[in-house]
């Protein structure tokens, strides 16, 4: 066993918290458990024993996959700690945040865990606009400073937003995000931030919910609601998006070959050629824990390289595939939802408004953001007449912070956020503004803000302006004001 163990790689993610390179993930508790059914917790926990002696020894969950945050608190009081690392995830309803609200939370997955301290808690957040999120975050790195977690993560996050909250001085080590042959849209922008704060991405959706193997290969199109499992559902909604199924069965040959003269797996073939990105600290493959074991065929893919060639046939294979649209988590954020039931039905209600709203009047309406600005000038966030709405000249300040630290990119990424937020809460959206203006404080900085600008409008478009201007406050490197027109009345 000792053997074993030495042969699974590590990565080190942060002091204090050294990983396995495959993570076994378990997700699939919540689909073991779908429609009332129970598992034998103590059971499936002694499953995980098998994984360990292995040397498979971290595991990732979420508050929300089922029973899996008890099976392994179990698990980890009969092995002790100093064998496993266990992570997990915070997926908070979306509406304020409260250190209460936060702190009910993390001490619920440690009891659950049966832990003092958590080894990396992962967040996820519903919609950037409503700022509730940084809130969150900030609460969670005061829990971390006492000591109820060790590590920060984050999880399903954009590269934008990974970089404005590393530039808020938000410690976090890890974004887990989607990353596959079939989803490559960590290569670009959130590489590049990664690598500029050497974070690493924890890539989940590698199999695409065992759908990379040899089991699916030369088999017919299948419809979504066709599919045994809710993995199975969500990735075949992903190789729709990436060409449909005729695209999806080319990677699967061109990976056999590779597989074939290799004599491994099309699933070893899949998860190494990921591994090996540089700015990728592990993978995670689930595990239905007590029914299946993948044991075996994870340790074989330590068995094997490529050489330039395979790299490059690998690579020749995937220019035939569409692009995921969107940016990295974009799928639990707008349609495309490229979720299990192809919404967000089963993950939340409804989104809360960022702002609270106030009547001003006959067909007037207010949104405040509660910033000392407001009330120091005397001004809205918003104002809503009719069906046109205006948006005040809006800096990256949230509360008594400036969010984005000194880089102009995040700010101005924060400042759009606020905007949207605010026509958010007064019943538009992002896509019905018709006019920005864009004052910068430093001429040298233009075109990054600029840049920002034409990410976040590409599809919309609206008249623009960009002036040069002496702004308010030092720390503030851009000022943004919007008018939007809502036609749907």
């Amino acid at each position: 066993m000792v053997q074993q163990k030495e042969m699974v790689p590590t990565t080190t993610l942060a002091p204090g918290l050294t990983i396995s390179k495959v993570l076994t993930g378990l997700w699939q508790i919540a689909d073991m458990e779908r429609n009332g059914k129970t598992i034998d917790l103590d059971a499936t926990a002694d499953a995980m024993q098998s994984y360990l002696d292995a040397g498979f020894t971290t595991f990732d969950m979420a508050d929300h996959y089922g029973s899996a945050e008890i099976i392994t608190g179990r698990f980890r009081k009969k092995v002790g700690n100093n064998q496993l690392q266990l992570l997990t995830k915070w997926v908070p309803d979306p509406g304020p945040s409260s250190k209460e609200k936060v702190r009910r939370a993390i001490q619920l997955s440690l009891d659950r865990m049966q832990l003092d301290q958590l080894d990396l808690l992962q967040y996820h957040a519903w919609n950037y606009a409503d700022a509730s999120w940084l809130d969150d975050l900030f609460y969670l790195q005061e829990l971390k400073e006492e000591g109820l977690i060790r590590h920060l993560g984050l999880t399903n996050f954009d590269a934008a937003h990974l970089n404005m909250v590393l530039e808020s001085d938000i410690e976090v080590v890890a974004n887990q995000i989607s990353y596959s042959l079939i989803d490559q849209r960590a290569k670009g922008a959130m590489a590049e931030v990664c690598r500029k704060h050497e974070v690493k991405i924890l890539a989940f959706g590698t199999l695409a919910g065992g759908m990379l193997s040899e089991r699916w290969l030369g088999q017919p199109d299948r419809a979504v609601d066709e599919m045994d499992t809710w993995s199975q559902m969500k990735y075949k909604r992903f190789i729709e998006q990436a060409g449909g199924w005729d695209a999806f069965q080319a990677l699967l040959e061109a990976l056999d070959q590779l597989a074939r003269a290799k004599d491994v797996s099309i699933a070893n073939i899949a998860t190494r050629y990921i591994l090996e990105q540089d700015v990728v600290g592990g993978i995670i493959i689930g595990a239905r824990l007590g029914l299946s074991n993948r044991i075996t065929d994870n340790q074989r893919l330590f068995s094997f390289s490529f050489s330039q060639n395979d790299q490059q046939h690998i690579q020749k294979t995937l220019h035939n595939l569409h692009v995921i649209p969107g940016n990295c988590g974009d799928e639990y954020r707008k349609p495309p939802f490229l979720t299990a039931s192809g919404d967000l039905s089963h993950h939340l209600d409804s989104l809360s408004a960022p702002f609270p709203v106030y009547d001003a009047g006959p067909d007037r309406q207010k949104a405040m953001s509660g910033t000392i600005w407001e009330e120091l000038a005397g001004f809205s966030r918003a104002v809503r007449k009719g069906n046109h709405i205006y948006v005040s000249g809006t800096t990256a300040t949230h509360g008594r912070r400036c969010i984005g630290g000194n880089d102009p990119a995040a700010q101005a990424h924060f400042v759009i956020d606020k905007i949207e937020g605010a026509i958010q809460s007064l019943g538009g959206s992002l896509e019905d503004i018709v006019r920005t203006r864009v004052y910068v404080q430093n001429m040298d900085q233009w075109e990054a803000i600029s840049r920002v600008h034409g990410e976040r409008f590409k599809h919309i478009q609206p008249a623009n302006t960009l002036i040069r201007a002496d702004l308010i406050g030092d720390e503030y490197l851009v000022e943004m004001e919007a008018e939007a027109v809502i036609s749907n009345l």
